[in-house]
């Protein structure tokens, strides 16, 4: 069981088996956060096991797409804008507090079935989807994050995102060092994010609030990547399918925890005809010099260098770009799509800075989620970050 929130010394790190009835006093819906741990490295497969070609409804290229909006937008209509407002008043009215809105308590009777039909192609489809009209500027910061938690219960569990246990992110310049990647979050700063998975099944973006220039959006297929460098870069994929690289937790870690996870770029699903997931980000791969120049880990090789710069290369040139205005919320699946941002430049003050909610949420197995090769797999809330007991929190803005 979870230690206090008293206890004067840090505890060991939680066992699965109680993730799915932590205390509520510290979890108001009874579930807490995996978190980030290795993967089960007896279920990881060579590269002779991976296909030469992926094929199905989650392959896709941008020219799909990019001339035809209506097949990836949805615009929220009068009435679904009305079942969302009624859900949000419902749910502040009964003083519930934020992280503990679920789909049992935020209730879309009309909207669910097609908010489900959503989970699926996000996660057995092209993976992405753009909702538009969602009322930020009438709604208000309180009352925008009930209705947007609301709507992710019905795609996942949310999970932490972050050591502080925030469950509602926020993707906004605070000011910080951009190039200290040892320690700063790349979403804190206004730089360029390289293509890149969270760590979670789906990621939700909310913009509240645009910037002046750039903060623009890329996502591809990680599927079709991977069919383009098996053909042009089969190397690549290799070395991409080696449980080599070490990922950094930058700082972000349990008591008992290594500073870092060693792992595959692409592995493959449990189970006979798995299919290919993708975890990566550049920064969390190249932030280990603390730690590789003092020969604790080995640093990255050539052929990881190289594969990095190609796929980052390769990324970039299948990207469907889109623009997200106010009142849009972008879903994104993390196994099958890759995403990035442009850096950006805030308009000058008094005007509000650029400012996107996130969620990260969670799709277990048992649901319908992806059998990965990690201990978590069934875990309600698997994935995400958590550290210790930290408590989930729900700040409205940065903190």
């Amino acid at each position: 069981m979870a230690p206090a929130l008293t206890a004067e010394t840090p505890q060991a790190p939680h066992t699965l088996s109680s993730l799915s009835s932590a205390p509520k006093s510290i979890f108001p819906d009874g579930i807490k956060t995996s978190g980030q741990i290795p993967p089960l490295h007896d279920e990881l497969k060579p590269y002779s096991d991976f296909p030469k070609e992926i094929t199905g409804p989650t392959v896709w290229k941008k020219e799909d797409y990019e001339n035809n909006p209506e097949r990836w937008t949805h615009s929220f209509s009068k009435e679904e804008v009305e079942e969302m407002s009624k859900a949000a008043d419902d749910f502040i009215k009964a003083g519930t507090p934020l992280t503990g809105i679920s789909k049992d308590n935020y209730l879309l009777p009309t909207m669910s079935p097609f908010l489900r039909s959503m989970r699926n192609e996000l996660l057995n489809g092209k993976g992405f989807i753009l909702f538009k009209g969602f009322p930020v500027q009438a709604w208000g910061l309180h009352k925008c994050a009930v209705a947007y938690m609301g709507l992710g219960t019905c795609l996942g569990y949310f999970v932490s995102q972050n050591g502080r246990g925030h469950v509602l992110g926020h993707v906004k310049d605070l000011g910080e060092d951009a190039t200290a990647i040892d320690r700063v979050r790349i979403y804190r700063t206004n730089a360029r994010q390289f293509f890149h998975a969270d760590d979670s099944d789906i990621v939700g973006l909310l913009c509240i609030a645009r910037a002046l220039e750039g903060g623009e959006s890329d996502i591809c297929s990680s599927h079709h990547v991977f069919n383009t460098l098996q053909r042009e870069h089969p190397d690549v994929v290799e070395t991409l399918t080696t449980p080599n690289w070490y990922f950094d937790r930058k700082g972000e870690t349990s008591v008992g925890q290594e500073e870092w996870i060693k792992t595959a770029v692409f592995y493959k699903e449990r189970g006979q005809d798995g299919r290919v997931y993708t975890k990566w980000d550049p920064y969390y791969v190249r932030s280990l010099t603390r730690f590789s120049d003092k020969g604790i880990i080995p640093p990255l090789s050539a052929a990881q260098e190289h594969a990095a710069a190609v796929l980052e290369e390769t990324c970039n040139r299948l990207a469907l770009h889109m623009i997200l205005e106010v009142g849009d919320i972008q879903f994104l699946s993390n196994e099958h799509v890759l995403h990035a941002r442009t850096a950006y430049k805030d308009y000058p003050p008094p005007s509000p800075r650029r400012h996107l909610m996130r969620l990260w949420l969670s799709t277990p197995e048992d649901e319908g989620g992806w059998m990965l090769p990690f201990a978590d797999s069934h875990e309600k809330k698997r994935g995400g970050i958590q550290v210790n007991d930290q408590r989930p929190v729900a700040p409205l803005d940065a903190e």
